[in-house]
């Protein structure tokens, strides 16, 4: 590959394969996917931007060349130097000055455009640098662009605090220079029909998993991705919250980032393999279900079930395992854990997860553990010099929910101490109370008085 080719507004001390305060190049098994899906032996592909070493080589292995465009100096030294053996060129700069004539099979930018220019450009529009990208595809040519979404799952769960502590890729920019805001704009603003969308999580710089509709199994992979991504405080739970989102319809809109892919085919979940297949519904989930309605025979049927199962060699926690009916399935990698660890795991996501408990002394770990194992006839030692343990919900919201229905069940329990003291009380005001009372206190006294007797005639 032929050293860098500076064309003007490269960066010289700057690098986005290693910076300081900024976020990393795209990267991920789904970015790698999707390229190896796509391209082809004879393609001469155009990689724009910012997208990690191993991202690049795979792509470069796959086709007849490669050429780079990178706004950093140090980056495109770097990546001239690993690419020796492969066709292409590394252009240095900014994309509003890449004068060249080349044009290009294929234009990789997973990265999106915000990162094609620096500082020096002081106001270079999103739809102009899509166009200086589409000019330059072949006849036939595909395109494959990533966006990151301005008001995704994060800014539900997370507060904006970089507003407040900017990084140093943070220059002022002008606002058009950040590609539109929401899918329906983004797909408007591309205007073709031979487009492919995909969710991305959890980001664009760490695509673990992309697919092109967020249901069933591919909500709960989904699901995990954010939640892995977000394991700190939060507003709201991660896993939860696009969970419920994905049941309303509203997943794909809210994703993180998208890939779009222009003029080309891909297959629906990116890497393959990475949703499961089949029917079924996630185990936790269903279990979750039976306690929020309080549906104890439905518990009490299945968990015996998925203990049985667990004792012919399964190895899942309920969230790792898929529930068809009667049958039961892995989803993911085995988990070394005992038949109490497996539901001690269940019982702490419950209680994380804000859900309801239909029993009052079931509020810790230790005791839904115990009472989930009684269904399958396990008998859970109790501990000995431990507290009981408190789990919070993971988010500020399911917090709050979780003290409103508390207090909630407080004041009705409350309510009924205060209806049977009533009652009581007005037992001991009526007439046949006092009669009864009056009749039997002599009895009750002439029978201390012989007991007191007797004992002394035994003495």
């Amino acid at each position: 590959m032929t050293r860098s080719n500076l064309i003007g507004g490269e960066m010289l001390n700057w690098s986005d394969l290693h910076p300081g305060d900024a976020r990393p190049a795209a990267a991920g098994p789904a970015a790698t996917a999707l390229l190896a899906a796509a391209l082809q032996p004879d393609d001469a592909v155009l990689i724009a931007g910012p997208h990690a070493a191993d991202l690049i080589t795979a792509a470069a292995a796959q086709v007849t060349s490669v050429d780079l465009l990178l706004r950093s100096a140090p980056d495109a030294e770097e990546l001239a130097e690993l690419l020796t053996e492969t066709k292409g060129q590394v252009h240095c700069g900014s994309l509003d000055r890449f004068t060249l004539d080349s044009t290009y099979d294929v234009i990789v930018a997973l990265d999106g455009t915000e990162r094609l220019v620096g500082p020096d450009t002081a106001n270079f529009p999103w739809a102009e640098a899509l166009d200086r990208l589409r000019v330059r595809l072949r006849p036939g040519g595909r395109l494959f662009l990533g966006a990151t979404n301005s008001f995704g799952f994060e800014r539900l769960i997370q507060p904006d605090i970089t507003a407040a502590l900017p990084r140093d890729e943070d220059w002022a920019r002008p606002v058009n220079d950040s590609p539109p805001a929401g899918l329906k704009p983004l797909r408007s603003a591309l205007n073709t029909s031979d487009v492919q969308t995909f969710a991305v999580f959890p980001s664009l710089v760490q695509a673990d998993v992309a697919v092109a509709s967020i249901d069933g199994f591919a909500a709960v992979v989904a699901a995990r991705a954010v939640a892995s991504r977000n394991d700190g405080p939060v507003l709201m739970d991660p896993y939860r919250v696009v969970l419920d989102a994905a049941a309303a319809g509203l997943a794909f809109e809210l994703a993180p980032a998208w890939y779009f892919v222009v003029g080309a085919a891909a297959p629906a979940v990116l890497p393959a393999g990475v949703v499961p297949e089949g029917a079924g519904v996630l185990l936790e989930e269903h279990l979750l279900a039976a306690l929020r309605c309080d549906d104890q025979a439905e518990l009490r049927r299945v968990v015996p079930a998925y203990v049985a199962w667990l004792g012919t060699g399964g190895a899942g926690s309920p969230d790792n395992v898929i529930v068809d009916g009667t049958s039961y399935r892995l989803f993911g990698e085995p988990q070394e854990l005992d038949v109490v660890e497996h539901l001690a795991r269940f019982a702490r996501r419950a209680l994380e997860s804000g859900s309801r408990q239909p029993w009052p002394a079931a509020g810790d770990p230790h005791a839904l553990t115990a009472r989930l194992a009684a269904m399958a006839g396990i008998t859970v030692p109790e501990q000995e010099f431990a507290p009981d343990e408190v789990v919070r919900p993971r988010g500020s919201a399911e917090q709050l929910t979780t003290v409103a229905r508390l207090a909630d069940e407080l004041a009705h329990a409350s309510a009924r101490a205060i209806l049977f003291e009533g009652t009581v009380s007005g037992i001991r005001r009526s007439l046949p109370y006092r009669v009864g009372h009056a009749v039997l206190n002599p009895a009750r006294v002439i029978r201390r008085r012989l007991k007191r007797v007797l004992r002394k005639v035994r003495r």
